[in-house]
Formats: C-alpha cells, sequence, structure tokens
C-alpha cells in the first residue's frame, strides 16, 4: 500500500492529502481569489466578506505552510504584506477551474418579473 507524507502525517490516499492542504470553507476561496494577482490581507478580507481576521490569518498561515500561497513582506510605513500563489499553488488552479465549472451548473436561474 503506498504512503504519502505532508508535515509529518501520513496519508493512504492522494485525494485525502489533497483535501488536508485546500479543504476548508476558506482555503479553496483564498486560492480562487489569488489566480489572477497577489493581494493584501485587506483586499481578501473585502472579498471573503464574512470571514474575521483570525480565521483569514490561520488559513494564509496553513497555505503558507503547506507551500501554496507566499507571503512578501515590503519593508515600508506603513507595513506592506501581499500574498500570492507560489509556482506548487499555481499547479492547483486547474483543480479549482474544474471545480467552478461544476459549480456553475447549479447557478439560479433568474425569474423575470
Amino acid at each position: 500500500m503506498e504512503r504519502y507524507q505532508l508535515h509529518g502525517t501520513y496519508f493512504y490516499c492522494p485525494v485525502d492529502l489533497t483535501l488536508r492542504i485546500v479543504g476548508g470553507r476558506w482555503k479553496g476561496l483564498v486560492i480562487w481569489n489569488l489566480r489572477d494577482k497577489p493581494k493584501r490581507f485587506g483586499e481578501l478580507k473585502k472579498i471573503l466578506v464574512v470571514i474575521n481576521d483570525k480565521m483569514l490569518t490561520q488559513t494564509l498561515r496553513e497555505l503558507e505552510a503547506h507551500g501554496v500561497i507566499t507571503r512578501k513582506v515590503y519593508s515600508i510605513v506603513p507595513p506592506k504584506v501581499e500574498y500570492a500563489l507560489s509556482k506548487e499553488g499555481k499547479k492547483l488552479l486547474p483543480l479549482m477551474k474544474g471545480m467552478s465549472r461544476y459549480g456553475s451548473k447549479f447557478k439560479v436561474k433568474q425569474r423575470s418579473i
């Protein structure tokens, strides 16, 4: 039986491991919203309206720890931090695009009045 390892945890299925990296309420949305260009914390917060600061910070840290995003700190006042997809994170975009296509099938049709 094949085994896979991520940060000391063993997985017996690569799909399970991938879901550990991108699964959860916010990770996929952060990845999807970084697909075109880097964004600052505040920009992500405006896009993900209902996320609180603690959860966004935790999500960004986990994605950075998994090598999915990079964090660039500019030494200016006030400090500026940008988050971007890493080379590894960009490899997830085909998966995210497929999920977008699949989810689009459930679009609610507008009723004319």
